[in-house]
């Protein structure tokens, strides 16, 4: 609920404001949104680097290859 009050205050905000201030308002908003969805972090990966023993990986790469290397031509 509380990011609905932001948002109606942010609103109210721009309706005050001259459309040149109302452009340059949304080129901020704009330069805050993160132009690429954020990954996984590098510590993230670093937890879980290592986890798979050989056997288990060579298991989890035969069945990716099995169940998403093949073409159904007749799927669609």
């Amino acid at each position: 609920m509380l990011m609905a009050a932001v948002k109606a205050q942010i609103l109210n905000d721009l309706d005050q404001l001259s459309p040149t201030l109302q452009t340059r308002a949304a080129e901020l908003v704009r330069s805050l949104v993160p132009s690429l969805p954020k990954g996984a972090s590098i510590e993230d990966l670093d937890q879980v680097a290592g986890i798979l023993d050989d056997e288990a990986a060579r298991e989890m790469m035969a069945a990716i290859e099995e169940g998403c290397e093949r073409v159904d031509r007749y799927e669609w």
